[in-house]
């Protein structure tokens, strides 16, 4: 049995529908998640669809794999541990060139949010870790306690927008002189009082801890590099959907997908003029997905 992969995919229908899958068909998802995406996408591809699954945690690989054993969509279903970075090399050795339709869903899922042993999330005390993948790389305890002030304060302004990067980063580097980071509680702890003031709806430590889950994972500079990589992949038609939950993504995908419809010899043309975003049912059934803003575009002839 597998670790419970709790994840609620967000834009279900709307993914689905931008996607428009038909039989024998053939798709991408390269953040495949716990695979609920990637099972609708493939029931809608029956008879004969196929689909590779791409992510860099392990648990969620071994989530999809389980969810679509119990559908019965397994063996219709091609699954490789990864880096979206890389994805032309992986879809080109599992023999995924030319295909219908790829999804990036980008982001942590609810279930790496809410497990304090994966250290995303100040909610409950966990290791300060933020790996997506945790075979490979750099834990955010490993930035806090290495890295400059300056740095720190860069990492916390560029990827958190966060106003009060100087004052938190100077606040890190005075205390890890006594003792380093090692748990969420504590960090959150020490930018709250750093940041100081009342607290609103939003904790203070919201924007450090999401600079420094880019930065461990490197997710802008990944995305950037994916992206390019998911057009060379389409086939004529094909289709392109991004997910994205804040602006900073949001903004690279925008950029990248209206670039791409530019120009004399265009390689993609915009399905959506604006993004599409969770109904208020929806928002209402899962807050996640407030924040979620979907671009489709289509690969041109």
């Amino acid at each position: 049995m597998v670790v419970m992969f709790q994840h609620t995919p967000v834009l279900l229908a709307e993914v689905v529908a931008a996607l428009a899958p038909r039989p024998g068909g053939r798709y991408l998802d390269a953040t495949v998640g716990g695979g609920g995406h990637a099972l609708a996408v493939l029931q809608a591809a029956q008879p004969g669809g196929m689909l590779l699954g791409i992510d860099a945690d392990p648990d969620a690989l071994a989530a999809t794999a389980e969810r679509l054993a119990e559908a019965g969509l397994r063996q219709q279903a091609v699954l490789r541990h990864g880096s979206f970075a890389d994805l032309a090399a992986l879809a080109t050795e599992a023999g995924f060139t030319a295909v219908d339709g790829i999804l990036f869903d980008l982001g942590v899922s609810s279930y790496q949010l809410d497990t304090p042993e994966r250290g995303f999330s100040f909610a409950a005390d966990g290791p300060l870790d933020m790996r997506l993948d945790p075979t490979q790389g750099l834990t955010a305890a490993d930035l806090v306690n290495r890295l400059s002030e300056r740095e720190l304060a860069d990492i916390l302004f560029q990827y958190g927008e966060e106003h009060a990067a100087r004052r938190i980063a100077r606040a890190i580097v005075e205390r890890r002189r006594a003792q380093p980071f090692q748990r969420t509680a504590d960090l959150a702890a020490v930018v709250a009082r750093a940041v100081g003031g009342r607290h609103g709806r939003i904790h203070p430590a919201t924007r450090t801890f999401q600079a420094l889950r880019i930065a461990v994972n490197q997710e802008l500079d990944r995305l950037a590099a994916a992206l390019p990589q998911a057009v060379a992949l389409l086939a004529p038609g094909g289709r392109l959907a991004v997910i994205s939950f804040h602006s900073l993504e949001d903004r690279i995908v925008k950029q990248f997908l209206r670039a791409e419809a530019a120009g004399e010899t265009p390689r993609l043309a915009l399905i959506t003029k604006k993004p599409v975003v969770a109904s208020d049912a929806e928002v209402a059934a899962n807050p996640r997905a407030r924040s979620a803003k979907l671009r489709v575009a289509a690969r041109v002839a």
